[in-house]
């Protein structure tokens, strides 16, 4: 206990220790809720099988609780839990990164590709608050472990095509690995042209093209301790996005950290690792290419973000503890230039974020118990102090024409907590868990601008006064297996206070051009989000087996309005083979009506829809070598339909046939 006490202390004081390569492991010993996409594994998968050059949008869509938020083709926003990302706690390996555009055209999930990564970790509620708060979860994009496994060299190369829209990939993966270094690179080119929807309706405005390399290398120090660097570069240009009145010339991220490890079985401190990152994104959006605007715009943006965490793993009886203290500091700027049509009329200058500096710095604390064999019990509590300031004189004094008491610096203490039990036998499980989390308002919704939001038509202003967002969280979770049978349920309810969203404000006029009018964002008294899904599965035999899931979703307001971008009621199923050499699978999956929709704030009416798709795949062997190749067709019956989550009913794609070819060469 002793040694436990002064660890703390340390890492209290010094806030970078060491860590351990294998913290998810144990975080997958520890937790019920948390769910795991394996997205770099190049072999065939026997359940909801995907494109081996999938994006990482279409893997995170794999989640019963994740919906992605399209405005086009590309940079689709997760939703998690029927919440946005303002409520969400995204992170890259633990990193907070923080996105550059107002609009949200470029959530944090953009900035990385499949080639850059092992597994995406998802955490509902206050399960999700290990490296940050929120209220909804998290969503952790975790890149490749460790590789000291002493196989030399190797060398993979991908290829890809798709019929609608025209769309190519290329990448190439190099690495090698001995028994102190390793080095990972990797390269990928995406390009696609204007999509098809059902019916063959070009939707315009919707190409773009990418590349993203990363590096990733490593030295060991000794037999528990490793240092490792790792590089992401991600630049997109030329990305339509035919939901909205803009399109984006440029998205450029750079994310780099150096990370240290310590692992060891023999003592109570099992990991200790400490990371120092930074990564900056620059992101400017533009009309130049829409022929027809009421007045021309420059719209770039940019964020910066220092950061670091010390996580340490501990082992003592029946306790497994977890620590985190990690922070952060963030600089969020954005510009709108505004080029009136008429050259006698001047141009038209703001900042629609005002150089909003963030710091951040919080603790968190998880211990897992282990009552027994078949069951365990956890805690966990965050605490953290976030502190906001304007950092340009001309933004505060904007503001202040609509908040004249506002200063310059705002500070809040946000906490968490929560606790979660479970047992397990052979053919039965189930998890119960509570939660209580708070949330600091974003950059946009406390300092934002005249922000357009297409959605609804409206220009949204900032304010710095709100509180903090609260949310008490319940869930529940039960797995059955009866022989060839299985039967999962899962479901949560969020109750959440000074529920933050924009609220008309009448005495104020709009910027835009057309919009409707002006939103303050304020809060409602409360709110409530539920859902519920259940999941089976069916073995016809060890070949073929049944996969399906159904879920209901439901949000509504203090002020009895319904909440905005809530799943209506959805289902999916699968049929799959799979053989050693061989996979493939039939989906069908689809929304009902969204009846429950909210007109309040900008929604309509979507139907119902229903699509086919079949998924084919092969592994060939060349020698000692490994040819992976994927087939399908997506939209087999050429849909044409939208979702609840599609921004202002943009369609989506309709069939598409498509190949992925992965050679790995060892």
């Amino acid at each position: 206990m002793k040694r436990f006490i002064l660890f703390c202390f340390s890492l209290l004081f010094y806030g970078i220790g060491f860590s351990q390569d294998g913290l998810p492991k144990v975080k997958k010993d520890t937790t019920k809720l948390k769910e795991v996409i394996v997205v770099a594994q190049r072999k065939l998968s026997n359940y909801r099988q995907e494109k081996t050059l999938s994006s990482i949008d279409a893997y995170l869509e794999k989640s019963n609780k994740i919906t992605m938020i399209k405005r086009g083709n590309y940079a689709w926003e997760p939703s998690l839990n029927n919440m946005v990302t303002d409520r969400l706690n995204v992170t890259i390996d633990g990193m907070q990164i923080f996105g550059a555009c107002t609009d949200k055209m470029d959530p944090i999930t953009s900035y990385v590709d499949v080639s850059n990564l092992e597994q995406v970790s998802i955490q509902s509620g206050q399960e999700g608050v290990e490296n940050g708060h929120c209220v909804g979860g998290s969503i952790d994009l975790q890149v490749s472990p460790s590789k000291f496994n002493d196989n030399g060299l190797k060398t993979s190369l991908d290829a890809g095509y798709e019929t609608n829209g025209n769309y190519r990939i290329t990448g190439l993966d190099f690495e090698y690995s001995g028994k102190k270094f390793y080095f990972d690179s990797d390269a990928i080119f995406r390009k696609s042209d204007n999509y098809d929807a059902g019916g063959a309706n070009e939707i315009l405005y919707s190409q773009f093209q990418k590349y993203n390399l990363s590096l990733q290398t490593g030295y060991k120090l000794s037999s528990g301790q490793t240092l490792e660097t790792n590089i992401i570069y991600d630049k997109a240009t030329d990305v339509g996005y035919p939901a909205l009145p803009m399109d984006v010339s440029l998205a450029e991220a750079l994310i780099t950290s150096i990370t240290h490890s310590y692992k060891s079985d023999s003592t109570t401190i099992k990991s200790l690792e400490s990371k120092l990152y930074f990564n900056t994104i620059t992101h400017i959006m533009d009309d130049s290419k829409r022929p027809d605007v009421p007045i021309r715009m420059d719209m770039p943006g940019w964020s910066d973000t220092y950061g670091f965490y010390s996580k340490a793993t501990l082992r003592e009886n029946k306790h497994n503890l977890l620590l985190n203290l990690n922070g952060y500091y963030n600089r969020s700027l954005a510009e709108m230039t505004m080029y009136p049509n008429d050259p006698n009329q001047p141009d038209m200058f703001m900042y629609t974020w005002p150089d909003i500096r963030t710091l951040y710095t919080g603790l968190y604390v998880k211990d897992n118990i282990e009552l027994n064999k078949r069951e365990s019990v956890s805690a966990s509590v965050r605490l953290g102090y976030h502190q906001n300031k304007i950092a340009k004189q001309t933004g505060l004094e904007s503001l202040q024409i609509f908040h004249p008491d506002i200063k310059d610096t705002k500070s809040r203490v946000l906490m968490s907590f929560s606790g979660n039990y479970t047992f397990a036998k052979e053919s039965y499980n189930a998890s119960f868990g509570i939660g209580y989390g708070e949330r600091a308002p974003s950059v946009s919704e406390g300092y934002g601008f005249f922000l357009f939001n297409s959605f609804d038509n409206y220009d949204y202003i900032g304010n710095p006064n709100l509180k903090n967002e609260k949310a008490i969280e319940l869930n529940a979770k039960t797995n059955f297996k009866f022989k060839k049978l299985k039967l999962g349920l899962e479901s949560s309810f969020f109750y959440l206070s000074n529920y933050i969203i924009g609220e008309i404000d009448a005495s104020v006029s709009s910027m835009t051009i057309g919009a409707n009018g002006v939103r303050l964002y304020t809060a409602l008294d409360n709110a409530s989000i539920f859902d519920i899904y259940l999941n089976t599965g069916f073995e016809f035999s060890d070949k073929v087996v049944f996969n399906s899931s159904i879920g209901y979703n439901y949000g509504k307001g203090s002020n009895d309005q319904n909440l905005p971008l809530i799943s209506p009621f959805s289902y999916l199923a699968e049929v799959s083979y799979n053989a050693q050499k061989f996979n493939a699978a039939l989906q069908l999956e689809g929304n009902g009506n969204q009846s429950k929709y909210s007109s309040f704030y900008g929604e309509n009416e979507t139907p119902a829809y229903a699509i086919l798709n079949l998924n084919l795949g092969n592994i060939f062997y060349i020698n000692s070598n490994k040819l992976v190749v994927k087939y399908g067709i997506e939209n087999i019956l050429d849909t044409k339909y939208s979702t609840y989550a599609d921004w202002n009913n943009i369609y989506r794609q309709g069939r598409n046939f498509y190949i992925n070819t992965s050679f790995v060469i060892f």
